[in-house]
């Protein structure tokens, strides 16, 4: 198993086991507020003007990635609306097609290409163009999907831009100072990101556990619930991979393409469904956790797989080497 994945699986069974409440709790989601500015501070410091200016010559790429994440997913989500009154409780089904219009991440997809050996470059900036898209595209998809639910004003909008646009454009700001301590450090901050990440998902597990939220739900919505998600989550990675096929896009560009545009942020995620929703967060970010586990679960898998069959001397050369057709 990835080390990242059994460190999320672990951080989950200590939030079940070892709940944050009370003032501890208070002090954990301070602490991951923190971490997340931190983490969209260091997206900032890590994305040069160079590669940000660069990475717009792909505009068909990005173009592909947004359309998975902002058009592809929310028509999932609303197909899945067929099966819902079935499987889920209302909660739970606003909860999937909030899941569906959040951006993609930046963290995950630029380690899974990486592992496959894609076009980390692209997913640099595919992630962090997503992230910024998803400051406005999210909230106007969620309140046109979800409706009345959603707290939909200019605060909400100010409040989710002071969190995570405002450092970003500090660590674009500082870059020039930044950038070398950054270079130099990249094992120490990539433990910091992934740190970051594992605060927040011990935040959310905690709250829910506090709040009663895994006593609310039936092993039969629980499971149904990871049968949507795994559903859309295949169809995501299906979907993807044939159309950059289909579009004729190069082996390093089909996985960049395929692990942006099937991912979706915890990090981006979980502050933006605090200020849309309030206190009614807690069942509507359950999915959302769930596909998170879900995909970096899969996704590391057909990461590996993938490295394993694009051998460094194939990629070295520049000999074609064919992603497998199933992402199964």
């Amino acid at each position: 198993m990835d080390p990242y994945v059994a460190a999320l699986l672990g951080t989950v069974a200590l939030a079940a086991l070892l709940p944050a409440s009370g003032a501890a709790a208070t002090a954990v989601g301070s602490a991951a507020d923190i971490a997340i500015g931190l983490l969209f501070f260091l997206y900032g410091s890590r994305l040069s003007t160079r590669e940000a200016l660069g990475g717009l010559r792909q505009w068909r790429l990005h173009l592909v990635v947004g359309a998975s994440t902002f058009v592809l997913f929310p028509l999932l989500g609303l197909a899945a609306g067929g099966l819902a009154p079935f499987l889920l409780t209302d909660r739970l089904y606003t909860g999937l097609l909030f899941l569906c219009v959040v951006p993609s991440t930046v963290q995950s997809s630029v380690a899974l290409t990486s592992t496959a050996r894609g076009n980390v470059p692209a997913a640099i900036c595919a992630g962090t163009y997503s992230s910024l898209l998803g400051m406005i595209v999210t909230p106007l998809l969620a309140a046109w999907l979800i409706g009345s639910d959603v707290r939909f004003s200019a605060d909400g909008l100010l409040a989710i831009a002071t969190q995570l646009l405002l450092p970003f454009l500090a660590g674009q700001a500082l870059r020039r100072w930044t950038a070398s301590f950054i270079g130099r450090h990249k094992k120490v901050l990539a433990l910091l990101d992934r740190g970051s990440i594992l605060l927040v998902v011990y935040t959310a597990f905690s709250r829910g556990m506090t709040e009663g939220l895994w006593n609310q739900i039936t092993p039969a919505r629980l499971f149904g619930l990871l049968g949507l998600a795994g559903a859309v989550l295949g169809l995501a990675l299906t979907t993807t991979s044939f159309a950059a096929r289909r579009l004729g896009f190069g082996r390093e560009d089909r996985v960049t393409i395929v692990f942006c545009g099937s991912n979706k942020s915890l990090a981006t995620g979980l502050p933006m469904a605090a200020v849309l929703f309030g206190d009614a967060a807690g069942p509507v970010i359950l999915p959302l956790m769930l596909f998170h586990q879900l995909q970096l679960m899969v996704c590391a898998i057909i990461a590996g797989r993938w490295s394993r069959r694009a051998p460094e001397a194939a990629t070295a050369s520049g000999e074609r080497v064919q992603i497998p057709e199933s992402t199964g």
